[in-house]
């Protein structure tokens, strides 16, 4: 009988913690203390040793007030919107006055020119011409009617 083989073992790496030596031991941990004044880098120790160098931040300084103009800039431009507003009206009504005085000039033009053309041919068609000779002569006397009976 064969005997089996036995396992193989793997090995097992457990991890192992690192130990830190700080460059300074420390004894307590220190006391940040704050400046009457701000330098203009600050640096702040913290409780674990590490120590964290900045640019101080200057007090916000409110913005000086100006004086203000006694007619605000929004007023001036609502006013020269509206003078310009009138003067697009004034011209509008002005350019609807010449178009109906055209349209009224165009419609004259026309009347006219239809009794012109009317008149000259109402006269060709009863004046007639004597020139081509072929018109009807009527002679007119003086006829008595009685009882639908015409007397010469």
């Amino acid at each position: 009988m064969t005997h089996p083989d036995p396992p193989h073992t793997l090995p097992v790496h457990h991890p192992q913690p690192l130990t830190h030596t700080p460059a300074v031991p420390l004894t307590a941990p220190p006391v940040p203390v704050q400046p009457h004044t701000v330098p203009p880098v600050a640096s702040i120790v913290l409780p674990d040793g590490r120590i964290i160098t900045g640019y101080a931040i200057s007090p916000v300084q409110p913005e000086p007030v100006v004086a203000k103009p006694p007619v605000s800039r929004t007023a001036v431009n609502i006013a020269l919107g509206g003078a310009g507003f009138l003067a697009v009206c004034g011209g509008l009504l002005m350019l609807t006055a010449f178009i109906t005085a055209l349209t009224a000039l165009i419609t004259q033009l026309i009347v006219l020119a239809a009794v012109i053309v009317g008149g000259l041919v109402a006269v060709r068609v009863v004046g007639g011409s004597s020139r081509d000779g072929g018109g009807t002569t009527v002679n007119i006397r003086k006829a008595v009617i009685k009882r639908n009976n015409i007397h010469s």
